[in-house]
């Protein structure tokens, strides 16, 4: 398993060169190829405020192209170029705390009517082109995304999910009490079930309750310490 941290400033590879010359971390297309060179499966693992959408867009095609799986985890944020990367994935986990931000491209410019007027129809061009690997993966149609790439919009972790651009919200494996519809409280905790579980599972924990009884005693005292050595295992 290659693992590809997405955790830093998105840039060109002349630009990756002077972060990684002065010490400074950055995403860029010539190291994302190399990690990839040789690798079979991919996991991208991204918390980023974006940067360069064309390094964004070599980066996505890189691993779109890449013929192993790639699974991207959203860990912290996938903000603007970063969102971009992460549409690459054949499975994308986010995580319950992170989100995702689209919003259209910008840029600083200066000169006469007809240079702004370019540089509007340039900034249009980049919004399409980013919209065509959010359409990819999510479905959706181009007037709706314009709409929510124009709000700037922040989606939580089931937002995500609800829209495409996320397959499923991370499960981190904790216990969850069950609903219950009774008269009474018939069950035990989940996390004492839990416990209980995990000490069975090992047969050296069993083996020592055994050797807590004492064959010749009465069957009333024998119960009673068998229970007591399992309670103790558990707390």
């Amino acid at each position: 398993m290659t693992v590809i941290e997405v955790k830093a400033d998105i840039v060109d590879n002349d630009t990756g060169k002077f972060y990684d010359w002065i010490g400074w971390d950055a995403v860029y297309p010539g190291k994302v190829s190399t990690l990839l060179d040789g690798a079979d499966e991919v996991e991208v693992n991204i918390n980023s405020n974006g940067g360069d959408v064309f390094a964004a867009s070599e980066i996505y095609t890189l691993l779109s192209q890449h013929s192993g799986r790639v699974t991207v985890n959203i860990q912290g944020l996938a903000a603007s170029a970063a969102s971009v990367i992460a549409m690459a994935g054949d499975v994308v986990h986010i995580s319950p705390t992170a989100q995702i931000m689209i919003h259209k491209a910008w840029t600083i410019a200066d000169g006469n009517a007809d240079d702004m007027a370019h540089t509007s129809e340039f900034l249009d061009g980049i919004d399409d082109s980013i919209m065509n690997a959010y359409v990819a993966k999510t479905g959706l149609d181009k007037s709706e995304l314009s709409n929510m790439m124009a709000k700037e919009t922040w989606l939580t972790a089931n937002q995500a999910v609800d829209y495409g651009f996320a397959d499923d919200v991370m499960d981190f494996g904790r216990s969850r009490e069950p609903v219950l519809n009774s008269i009474g409280y018939p069950q035990v905790s989940r996390a004492v079930v839990d416990r209980w579980k995990k000490a069975m599972a090992s047969a050296e924990a069993y083996e020592k309750i055994q050797k807590k009884t004492v064959e010749n005693r009465d069957a009333d005292s024998l119960n009673k310490e068998r229970l007591q050595a399992k309670i103790d295992l558990l707390f």
